[in-house]
C-alpha cells in the first residue's frame, strides 16, 4: 500500500532571478527555480524554467545571474509556463528568502497574464527565511551569511546566482536552520492500534529476561584507577564503586 503524504508535509523551496528590483518599473522574472522536500527530506524533484522577459537587461544585471539577452531570446514567456509553475507549487509550504521580493514579482506576472490566475497567497503558504533568520540571530541575514554559518556553502557551486542553484542552497540552509524544530516520532502503539502518543506502553510479561553483563576483574581495576586520576585532579566521583 502506498503511504499517503499530507500536503502540509510538502515544502517547495523557491528562488527567482529578475531583470531588476521593481516590477512596477517593468522588470520581469527571467528564471524560476524550485526544489521539493517531503518531511524535510529532499526528493530530487525540481521545477526550473528560463523565461523571456521581453525586456533588455543592463550589463550590471547580467553580471549577477549570468543570463544574457541573447540566451533568453528564444525562451518561453511567463504566460506559457504559468500553469505548470502553479501546479508545482500548489498546496505546498513555499520557502523563500526575502519572500516579499519574489512573491511581488510572481503576483505581478500572474496579473500580467490577464487570465485571472490566483495570487501566490491563494496557491500556497509562504515562509520567509529572512524573517526566520531575524528571530534566530536578532537581525535579518543574507543567504550567503546563513550558508556559511550552517556550513553548507561548499555544497553548491554559486559562480552565478542562478535561481535553481540558490533554491538548492536555501533548501540546505532551511534544513539546518529548522533542525531543532524537528521532533522524533514518539507516537506509541498500545498494541491495540490506538496510536495514542500519551498511552502507557506496557512490556510483554512473557519477554525474555535481560542479559546482565558484569565487569571483569581487570575492568574493575581499570575503573578504580580512572577514579583515582579524577580525584587527584580535584574531582569528586559520584560512582566510587
Amino acid at each position: 500500500m502506498t503511504a499517503q503524504i499530507n500536503q502540509e508535509e510538502r515544502i517547495v523551496v523557491l528562488d527567482t532571478e529578475t531583470t531588476g528590483i521593481d516590477p512596477k518599473q517593468g522588470h520581469r522574472i527571467v528564471e524560476i527555480g524550485c526544489v521539493e522536500m517531503i518531511n524535510r527530506q529532499l526528493t530530487g524533484k525540481t521545477y526550473h524554467a528560463y523565461i523571456n522577459p521581453l525586456f533588455q537587461m543592463e550589463q550590471e544585471v547580467i553580471d549577477v545571474h549570468g543570463l544574457t539577452n541573447e540566451f533568453l531570446a528564444d525562451k518561453p514567456l511567463f504566460n506559457q509556463v504559468a500553469d505548470e509553475f502553479i501546479e508545482f507549487i500548489r498546496g505546498a509550504e513555499l520557502v523563500i528568502h526575502n519572500a516579499k521580493f519574489d512573491v511581488g514579482f510572481m503576483d505581478h506576472e500572474f496579473g500580467m497574464t490577464k487570465r485571472g490566475l490566483p495570487m501566490t497567497a491563494d496557491i500556497c503558504q509562504v515562509t520567509d527565511t529572512l524573517f526566520v533568520s531575524k528571530d534566530e540571530f536578532g537581525s535579518p541575514k543574507t543567504l550567503d551569511f546563513l550558508a556559511k554559518h550552517y556550513r553548507v556553502d561548499g555544497l553548491i557551486d554559486r559562480t552565478y546566482h542562478g535561481a535553481l542553484i540558490d533554491a538548492q542552497l536555501l533548501a540546505y540552509v532551511y534544513i539546518e536552520m529548522t533542525r531543532k524544530q524537528a521532533t522524533f516520532n514518539l507516537s506509541a502503539d498500545d498494541g491495540q492500534g490506538s496510536g495514542d502518543a500519551n498511552a502507557i506502553r506496557r512490556l510483554n510479561a512473557d519477554r525474555p529476561a535481560l542479559k546482565v553483563v558484569r565487569a571483569s576483574a581487570d575492568e574493575l581495576i581499570a575503573h578504580q584507577e580512572r577514579l583515582a586520576v579524577v580525584e587527584k585532579k580535584g574531582g569528586a566521583p559520584i560512582w566510587p564503586k
